[in-house]
């Protein structure tokens, strides 16, 4: 089974899995939160080199603010009890996203893990937080505009632009999945989507099973990665 470098996932129906249940939304984001830890072992145990987690997106702030205010509490807790699983298996954490307008305990545990994990090379955990692929493009023009104006000489084309991207050395997903049924990507790496294979499943993310996780795999695996060129076939 060919296995990708990097696997991409958005990560959604948390509150709809909770409602199914007549329970509250957080629950299913606590449930979301140990799959995304189940994840991280069973790409760890294929040789996974990048996994990026679309955990809360610049949208996300429209949502109730006692739900918001969970997400960010959730997001230090997870960080804080995953430690020693990053440690023991030399994943790196890198966050994707924006630190303007979060929580100073928000953006104290970005950099800290940030930090702390920043000698592991075993794999690459990205967690997209507080992003949005719309904002990335806006801000890599804005910089790119306003080196120009300090004198900066710029040939502009896609190499140039990747690297004003957020992590401009973190390689493009070969395979997005999404589960809960949309069949859309959300304003998550618009860019870097480019060429990305794509997998939906309606399986909501607090049920996403090892089972899942390979059946997108292995789904990867059997389809002809052409970048717009021709088949040797």
């Amino acid at each position: 089974m060919r296995i990708p470098q990097h696997v991409a996932i958005i990560m959604d129906g948390n509150g709809r899995w909770a409602k199914k249940r007549g329970l509250p939304r957080i629950k299913g984001h606590q449930r979301g939160a140990k799959v995304l830890h189940n994840t991280v072992k069973w790409s760890l145990e294929l040789g996974i080199k990048y996994l990026t987690a679309y955990s809360f997106s610049t949208e996300n702030w429209k949502r109730p603010r006692e739900e918001v205010e969970f997400l960010m509490d959730l997001f230090v807790q997870m960080i804080d009890r995953e430690m020693d699983l990053l440690r023991k298996e030399r994943v790196r954490v890198r966050i994707l996203g924006k630190k303007e307008g979060l929580p100073e305990s928000v953006v104290r545990k970005w950099n800290e893990v940030e930090e702390k994990t920043s000698s592991f090379d075993r794999m690459i955990l990205v967690i997209a937080f507080n992003y949005g692929g719309r904002r990335e493009i806006l801000d890599a023009v804005e910089t790119i505009l306003r080196d120009v104006k300090r004198g900066k000489k710029i040939v502009l084309n896609e190499e140039t632009f990747r690297n004003y991207l957020y992590l401009p050395d973190v390689p493009d997903p070969d395979l997005i999945i999404r589960t809960s049924g949309e069949l859309r990507i959300s304003n998550f790496l618009l860019w870097q989507s480019a060429y990305s294979e794509l997998y939906f499943t309606k399986k909501l993310w607090p049920d996403f099973t090892k089972k899942d996780f390979l059946r997108a795999i292995e789904s990867y695996s059997r389809r002809e990665r052409r970048f717009g060129g021709l088949s040797d076939g």
